[in-house]
């Protein structure tokens, strides 16, 4: 129903609020009351590099040369779209569900969830099946809006973005993979690095809720549109698309839920008729949640798009590709580590001199690293010359930590990047 969750929006009125609109480190005033928290949060991811990266990272399918197939950046912005639209109708704070949504991907490696599981398996893991992943997505989108995403100050000094609590919690609660039905904020704020696993930890808004469910809506669609366009899905496979609508939503039943704009199954009429059953079904007292037909569609077509899509063969080529990239740039940096001690990274990487200056720049921002110059015979502060007034995340001199390092360093790449790269080592 209309403005059903308006009392529970994230503004003024909420017992939330203050909590929501808390930042670690206050923010300098330049403001004069135009714009919101939320939407100073809006714009500084925007404005980030991590965000301008998305638009070369993989969203399904990996390094495209068609301009016409979703990147993680367009993924984004159709996320954005979906649950912005569902929090106008119920009534929710639109600012604050879009600076969640426009952040939600800032922390996802490159060649998608693929390269995620490769940075994963490169830590060293506990045992067991429940044992809690080392690197996932959701908590390094997280991490890079805390520690490594920064942006000038009015003095031309690059400091990190620093975000309201609301927005930092609706990035790592973000995850859509997980069915669930009835989806409610929790009460109480937390230690956001608190969480070990994703998408068990419910968002503290509801605001963080719709992003959640709207990751799902977004991508559905869009998966099955670029898998026709580059010809993975065929007549037989779309033919049983069209017998998971018939025998989940039965649009030849009277009476029936079916998909209301039309018998094709297509990227618009999916996002539509998600966002308006959810948004008719949805209350306070139940939670976000779909009808009975349209979550057991949903349920089906996630089957479908697993089975007929992301385990197809051409994929799997690519994965293997991908992994073995990935690998490469993480031996070939871990090598460094001695070097890295003595402050003459550059010196190990001198082949590789697009590597070199990005990874060694990437040291001086983020780490306890100091250049030495041989000019000078001794170590020069470059993060003062760069004008970097960051943390120190990582040290160089601690094993786990360096390594931790590489993984972060990786994980920011673009598909197109992390393809330059291992060509520049593996090229004579």
């Amino acid at each position: 129903m209309k403005d059903s969750f308006k009392d529970f929006a994230c503004t003024e009125n909420n017992e939330k609020w203050a909590q929501a609109n808390k930042r670690e480190i206050e923010l300098y005033s330049r403001n004069n009351g135009i714009r919101s928290e939320f939407e100073r949060d809006y714009t500084r991811i925007l404005h980030s590099q991590a965000f301008r990266r998305l638009k070369h990272k993989t969203q399904v399918f990996f390094a495209p040369h068609d301009d016409h197939i979703c990147t993680r950046m367009e993924h984004v912005t159709h996320v954005a779209s979906v649950a912005t639209e569902i929090a106008k109708y119920l009534g929710l704070n639109q600012e604050l569900t879009q600076a969640i949504a426009m952040g939600h991907d800032i922390g996802h490696a490159p060649f998608g969830h693929h390269g995620e599981d490769c940075l994963n398996n490169l830590l060293e893991q506990k045992e067991g099946a429940n044992a809690p992943k080392k690197f996932w997505h959701e908590r390094n989108s997280l991490f890079f809006a805390d520690y490594i995403e920064t942006l000038e100050d009015p003095n031309g000094i690059q400091k990190p973005l620093n975000l309201t609590y609301a927005v930092r919690d609706g990035l790592i609660c973000h995850c859509g993979e997980i069915d669930q039905q009835g989806i409610k904020p929790r009460k109480d704020a937390i230690d956001l690095y608190s969480m070990k696993r994703p998408g068990l930890t419910q968002p503290f808004t509801w605001e963080g809720c719709v992003v959640k469910i709207a990751d799902k809506i977004a991508y559905l669609g869009r998966d099955l549109e670029d898998a026709r366009t580059y010809h993975i899905i065929d007549m037989t496979s779309y033919r049983q698309l069209r017998e998971i609508v018939g025998s989940t939503l039965g649009f030849e039943k009277k009476g029936a839920h079916a998909l209301r704009s039309g018998k094709a199954v297509n990227t618009t009429v999916l996002i539509n008729d998600l966002i308006v059953d959810l948004c008719e079904q949805s209350s306070p007292e139940k939670g976000l949640c779909f009808s009975d037909e349209y979550f057991r569609f949903i349920l089906e077509l996630k089957k479908f798009n697993f089975s007929q899509i992301y385990s197809h063969w051409r994929l799997k080529e690519f994965a293997i590709y991908a992994e073995n990239i990935i690998r490469t740039i993480y031996r070939t940096l871990y090598k460094t580590w001695i070097y890295a001690q003595n402050g003459r990274v550059s010196a190990a990487l001198r082949l590789y001199p697009k590597l070199c200056k990005t990874f060694e720049e990437w040291l001086i921002k983020h780490s306890n690293y100091k250049a030495w110059s041989s000019e000078k015979h001794d170590f020069i502060n470059k993060k003062q010359i760069l004008r970097f007034d960051t943390p120190v995340v990582f040290d160089v001199n601690d094993e786990e930590s360096f390594i931790k390092c590489i993984i972060e360093y990786i994980s920011g790449m673009t598909d197109q990047y992390a393809i330059q790269i291992y060509e520049e080592i593996i090229t004579f």
